[in-house]
């Protein structure tokens, strides 16, 4: 099926092998069954559900400082605290993404959104560190469920194509704004709440999201879904697990243990036995064969990357703001609105951008800019002006806005109807992926240039050094147990080297991203055709000679007019 940015026409199926949401009705484009305010309205159900989920992966950075005070956890489980939940989220993706075709998409995003209230309040009552990287990974079960079914969704509300890509630059709209959203709503309860509040917050929204997504969504399945295949659900979690595992252990501590290689060794043999076995499957969990659509390996890896250079260094920007320059939670939050501004407005202009300048165009120039605007705060010192973060922020978060709800686009685009829900999952597992890698990278080389950097007064305590050695936020805290002459001096040494940490990981970042520009106009360029070769919707949009989507091409019929069987 066509991108429904690019909007182009369809070719026709036979209508015995289309499923009921997507077959024509006398003549005409399929329709969901549902008036147009009653789909509206179900979109703004589906938008709430991603929104809460996104803003789940970031509300927690401001109150890092908190639980550090609270919980002390070492540096090693900090991260784990801050990553845990997009690693399971990205583990998990895929197989529920698989499930949701099979027992329904409604059903699945109903449990998993009771599912993830129930581990709110295990977060939000966590006695120790372990026990909230616990209730972490039990959200990112949850959140699993929900995410590839609300996309898959939206394909079942919205047959049609224009009014697919503005529900998708919506949905997207409240993706992006959801993840930039979560550092305001975190300093708004930390102002006036314990660390756990941040977590409670999920439960009235909970509350609306099963009563109207009962009401308002309609049911959708594959109408073939074979069997349910377990050994592919295992590899897919051991693979993507075990080689984000090794990664992140990699880039901390090196090759200092035989763990870090052999978990390495086992995700990424894992993952090839994953796809072997989906090649040979005769339903399998994933189509790996839809990698073979540019547009489709583009969305993936543009997504992937984007969100490895964005989160790590968004998720260190707010203790840089808090423990560096002493903003108070809630300032801090204000102070990152610009992101959240900015990707409100990128995933609602997309559609339009990508209609006039094309999916290839729009894609690159976006990238570009997410590079540029790490690129800044690699410049960032202790005291810089917050007009050099502001517009850095700005520019992330618009760009970011495009890439993920163009992303989205052209993997919905690339996959076939009945598939909705896996093809889904897979951009789902890739921005989530990225997140995770993201803060276990990047958080990696801030942390080991901030041990590496710090110099300790001489005459501290061992323990109190150890402890300032982890962390910003243990830093702090052992300063404020030492006299004057120490606590300064401890300080100052410590505020810089973090600093150093995020400008050469911002400048990696911005590295990633320029070559993921490159690589999204690699496989985004137009093909040669032959005569009888009907364009991509990826070409179509980046070739201004192409039919518009009111012009059918002579190899395909009009969308609109009388279907021919």
């Amino acid at each position: 099926m066509s991108s429904p940015i690019a909007a182009q026409p369809v070719k026709a199926q036979p209508t015995h092998d289309r499923p009921a949401h997507d077959r024509p009705v006398h003549g005409r484009p399929a329709q969901s069954g549902r008036s147009g305010g009653h789909r509206w309205a179900g979109l703004g159900v589906l938008v709430l559900a991603v929104t809460l989920v996104a803003v789940d992966a970031t509300v927690l950075s401001l109150a890092i400082p908190s639980i550090t005070e609270t919980l002390r956890p070492s540096g090693t489980q900090l991260l784990w605290i801050g990553d845990v939940y997009s690693f399971v989220l990205a583990g998990l993706l895929v197989s529920m993404g698989a499930l949701s075709d099979r027992l329904g998409r409604k059903r699945v995003l109903l449990a998993g959104s009771a599912a993830f209230g129930v581990a709110s309040l295990l977060a939000a009552y966590a006695p120790g560190p372990g026990w909230l990287i616990l209730a972490r990974a039990l959200l990112g079960v949850a959140g699993a469920t929900i995410m590839p079914s609300t996309l898959s969704l939206i394909r079942s509300l919205f047959p049609d194509a224009r009014e697919r890509a503005t529900a998708i630059g919506i949905w997207g709209a409240g993706a992006t704004a959801g993840a930039a959203l979560g550092p305001l709503v975190g300093g708004v309860l930390l102002e006036h709440f314990w660390w756990g509040s941040v977590f409670l917050l999920n439960l009235p929204v909970m509350v609306l999201l099963l009563v109207f997504g009962a009401w308002l969504l309609p049911e959708s399945r594959d109408p073939r879904p074979g069997r349910w295949d377990m050994l592919s659900v295992l590899l897919s979690m051991a693979g993507v697990i075990g080689a984000v595992y090794g990664i992140k252990e990699f880039a901390a501590h090196g090759l200092s243990t035989w763990t870090t290689p052999a978990a390495f060794v086992l995700g990424a043999t894992a993952l090839a036995l994953f796809v072997r076995r989906q090649l040979r499957l005769e339903t399998p969990l994933l189509e790996v064969r839809l990698f073979r659509d540019p547009r489709f390996t583009a969305a993936v890896v543009s997504s992937l990357i984007s969100l490895i250079g964005l989160s790590g260094v968004i998720f260190f920007m707010s203790q840089y703001l808090q423990l560096v320059r002493g903003y108070s939670p809630l300032s801090a939050g204000v102070a990152e609105m610009p992101a959240f501004v900015g990707s409100v407005v990128g995933g609602l202009l997309t559609a339009r951008l990508a209609r006039r300048a094309g999916a290839r165009r729009v894609l690159t120039v976006s990238l570009l800019v997410m590079g540029l605007g790490i690129a800044v705060l690699g410049m960032v010192r202790v005291d810089s002006t917050y007009l050099l973060l502001g517009s850095s922020f700005l520019a992330l978060g618009t760009a970011e806005g495009v890439v993920y709800t163009l992303s989205s686009d052209l993997v919905l685009g690339a996959a076939p109807a009945d598939k909705a829900g896996a093809a889904s999952a897979v951009s789902e597992t890739a921005y989530e992926l990225g997140a995770a890698l993201g803060i276990a990278l990047v958080g990696s080389i801030v942390t080991a240039l901030y041990a590496g950097s710090l110099t300790v007064p001489a005459h501290t305590d061992p323990a109190v050094a150890d402890q300032a050695g982890q962390s910003l936020g243990g830093a702090v805290e052992a300063a404020s147990t030492l006299p004057g002459d120490l606590a300064g001096p401890l300080l100052t040494s410590a505020n810089n080297a973090f600093v150093h940490g995020i400008n050469i990981a911002a400048w990696v970042s911005a590295v990633l991203l320029l070559a993921a520009a490159a690589l999204a106009r690699h496989l985004l360029r137009p093909r040669t055709r032959t005569r009888t070769q009907v364009p991509t919707p990826a070409e179509a949009s980046s070739t201004p000679h192409e039919p518009t989507p009111h012009e059918p091409t002579p190899h395909e019929p009009n969308p609109h007019g009388p279907a021919h069987h």
